[in-house]
């Protein structure tokens, strides 16, 4: 799954912020879950009946996925590495013209 540098900042700001793990954020991402939204799930000392963010990230996972953790779990910085050296692949090695 690729995603814009922008979107991967957006995830790695929500990390620290939130204090999720690098699971946390693996397994919100596959759920779809947006991280600018995660202000209005975290209140749950404002609002007790709320679950804390990590654990409702995992109920929700569990639910939808039917397992516990994904199988392997890809920190955010390797992403942005990958990404990059995709660019820099892609920069170096236009594709050929097949002008005829």
């Amino acid at each position: 799954m690729k995603q814009s540098k922008a979107r991967l900042d957006a995830w790695a700001d929500a990390q620290p912020r939130f204090h999720l793990s690098d699971l946390h954020i693996q397994m919100a991402r596959e759920l779809g879950l947006n991280p600018k939204k995660f202000g209005g799930l975290a209140n749950h000392r404002q609002e007790p009946w709320k679950l804390p963010l990590p654990e409702f990230i995992a109920e929700c996972y569990v639910k939808r996925f039917h397992r516990e953790r994904p199988a392997k779990v890809v920190p955010l910085a390797d992403i942005a590495k990958r990404q990059q050296q995709s660019a820099r692949d892609k920069a170096r090695h236009p594709r050929a013209r097949t002008d005829t």
